[in-house]
């Protein structure tokens, strides 16, 4: 009979949540999951279109990847178009093919032996990469063919862009020409191109193709010639025109080549020699692989409030790699809205379709984000001035992040809920690089409950503990000024000669850092590196990271001065004897004429010691001689020098000795010390 009424009273139970559902949802009231967040609630009543986008992961990492950058730009740079290649492509076959396309083609496409050798050196080494840039070419060409046809610049141009960039809108050279048409910096100004620190416009294939167009009808009115277009486009127009004198007024490229700098030399034939490869792709057996997506299967949209690649990402189940491939103008992974500027969204169509059709659902999605994030001390000032004291108070609390491989600000930012100017603010950045590896302070806020102040006895704290406490709260203070500099002359630092054809990527690639690292250990402000310029690569030091990470968790320590209120029979003579300090100083220190003391007064019994969490001590728990001041015995002692040592390994071996102590002491000018040498350690 029990186990029956049981049975019973379970089943009603479950049917209790059940009917109370239904009983909600006849009335209209949405019922909602426990566990659902905000975000899936949202995209549950996303009105969505039949056509789903599927992109392949591993085919975007392919595109947003520099290797056929640096393998294009290393074959223009050291290929030698004198050199005979040994492939299977007869001379005459390739003269008649060569006439083919110079028939149908403002470009004059002459054979001669050195285009034949850069042909058959693509054809025998770069097969592969081809059959990726093709693929990539699909999604681009349309673009640029609608560009130049606007400008009435000839076609064909179109391929300079696999020659300048490897068609990746990220690719910066070693003298900092970025996007897909390589713009320098001041020649992206010139040609209205917006650059600051959310866009950079070098990269926005659009933008970037119509002032590649409108440079290339420039040039093309001041030379009257499409080859020495390019020549222009790659050196200079100064360049060209220099060695057209040189070349005593002759105005054909082949002519006047061996006048041009050495890149330019190989630039022409790199050209003429994609140009082929594209035209006869299927004769040699190049098969492009398959393009994530078409130009003409894109569409933008504006945007009325700053969105996160991310916060798109999980609204519009997109990649966010496939964001950034589509609007890589963004160098923060973010779509910024400021002042009366108009800024664009390039999306796939169906998701098009999708963000239009719940365009205030997702912006409602944004301000819900937004409005929870955690509020800078600044903004809390006035929150914190009215909150009443029963309830709590609001202060300010510091965090600290490392900065990881991938990480830049714009991640950053939204992983902790601030905005990028904040970030840039508190730590001090006048740019958007960061180093791998460096802390950024991220401030927020939080709320205390109230503590009614109570009098508590002062702890008695060790000589030991605070003597320990005093080396950490050193180490703290000097370990990040030292740590730096003394890695530079550490045994681990080394050094690479950048060799011709290199750049800032490839060399990063070599020693396994990253370019920004190079950047720091260097004192780069330019991505340009000289062949013969010998390059720092110093190996961060793993225990000077462990000592940075563990003095800042050390508080510094605090001296105060510990008081003693007055009791029943209690004079100055019988305090000082109680706390072993003169009558003298207590007269001092408390200001004392009379001798007769008041109960319940407070006196100062010890001054500039140490206390944690009072200022209060009784006589029963306050002993003079356990609490150790800061003012210690100065003594010298002598160190020699041993094999492998520096004055950063020095310092470490003796608390609170920092290198620019040791350099004080002994007359160091510089950073040279040699075994065997004596060091004198005056503390």
């Amino acid at each position: 009979m029990n186990i029956k009424n049981t049975t019973i009273a379970f089943l009603l139970l479950l049917s209790v949540p059940l009917f109370s559902q239904e009983v909600a949802e006849s009335k209209g009231i949405a019922v909602l999951e426990n566990n659902i967040s905000y975000l899936d609630s949202i995209k549950k009543t996303f009105i969505k279109d039949e056509m789903a986008a599927c992109v392949d992961s591993l085919w975007m990492k392919e595109l947003t990847d520099l290797k056929l950058y640096n393998e294009i730009t290393s074959d223009i740079e050291n290929n030698n178009s004198d050199e005979n290649v040994d492939y299977e492509l007869p001379t005459e076959l390739l003269k008649s093919r060569l006439e083919a396309m110079n028939a149908k083609s403002p470009f004059r496409i002459e054979y001669n032996p050195s285009l034949e050798n850069v042909i058959k050196s693509y054809l025998k080494y770069r097969k592969k990469s081809f059959e990726k840039l093709m693929a990539i070419s699909d999604y681009y060409f349309p673009m640029f063919e609608e560009a130049f046809a606007q400008k009435n610049v000839p076609l064909e141009i179109k391929y300079l862009a696999v020659v300048e960039s490897a068609l990746n809108p990220k690719a910066v050279s070693r003298v900092g020409a970025t996007g897909l048409w390589q713009f320098m910096y001041q020649t992206g100004k010139q040609y209205n191109l917006k650059i600051d620190s959310y866009i950079d416009d070098r990269s926005d294939p659009l933008k970037a193709t119509a002032a590649a167009a409108e440079y290339m009808a420039n040039m093309y009115a001041i030379f009257g010639d499409w080859e020495l277009v390019l020549a222009s486009y790659n050196s200079g127009p100064g360049n060209v025109s220099k060695a057209i004198r040189r070349s005593g007024g002759k105005q054909n490229y082949w002519n006047i080549r061996k006048n041009l700098p050495k890149e330019t030399q190989g630039y022409v034939p790199a050209f003429l020699a994609t140009m082929y490869l594209y035209e006869y792709h299927n004769e040699h057996g190049i098969r492009p692989d398959k393009g994530f997506v078409k130009h003409f299967e894109t569409d933008t949209i504006l945007m009325k409030k700053q969105m996160s690649f991310k916060q798109i990402a999980d609204l519009l189940d997109l990649p966010v790699a496939q964001l950034q491939m589509l609007n890589p103008s963004y160098k923060l992974n973010v779509v910024p809205v400021y002042g009366d500027e108009k800024h664009f969204l390039r999306l796939p169509k169906d998701k098009i379709a999708l963000f239009t059709s719940n365009e205030d659902k997702i912006y409602a999605y944004i301000q819900h984000q937004l409005d929870g994030r955690e509020k800078t001390f600044e903004n809390n000032r006035g929150i914190a001035a009215k909150a009443n004291s029963d309830e709590g108070t609001t202060r300010t609390r510091t965090t600290y992040y490392k900065v990881k491989r991938g990480d830049h600000l714009g991640s950053i930012a939204d992983k902790y809920g601030v905005a990028v100017t904040d970030l840039k603010k508190w730590n001090k950045l006048r740019s958007n690089t960061i180093a791998y590896g460096k802390s950024l302070k991220i401030l927020s806020t939080e709320t205390v409950a109230a503590v009614v102040k109570k009098e508590v006895v002062a702890p008695v704290v060790s000589r030991e503990a605070i003597l320990e406490k005093q080396r950490l709260a050193s180490m703290k203070l000097k370990i990040k000024k030292e740590a730096v500099a003394e890695i530079k002359t550490n045994q681990n630092t080394g050094f690479y000669v950048v060799q011709a054809g290199d750049n800032l990527n490839t060399i990063a690639e070599k020693n396994n850092v990253t370019v920004e690292e190079i950047k720091e250990w260097n004192h780069f402000t330019t991505a340009s590196v000289p062949a013969g310029k010998s390059l720092q690569i110093a190996a961060i030091i793993t225990d000077v990271k462990e000592a940075v990470a563990v003095a800042e968790t050390v508080e510094p320590v605090v001296l105060t001065d510990i008081k003693y209120t007055v009791e029943k029979g209690d004079n100055l003579s019988s305090i000082s004897r109680k706390f072993g300090t003169a009558v003298a100083d207590l007269k001092e220190w408390n200001k004392i004429t009379n001798p007769n003391l008041t109960i319940g007064n407070s006196l100062i019994v010890a001054k500039n010691e140490v206390a944690i969490t009072t200022e209060y001590a009784t006589a029963s728990s306050f002993k003079k001689k356990d609490v150790f001041a800061t003012a210690t015995t100065t003594k010298s002692v002598d160190y020699y020098v041993k094999k492998g040592d520096s004055l950063y390994s020095i310092s470490k071996k003796y608390p609170g000795v920092s290198v620019s102590d040791l350099k004080k002491w002994n007359g160091i000018t510089n950073e040279g010390i040699k075994p065997g040498m004596k060091l004198k350690i005056n503390g």
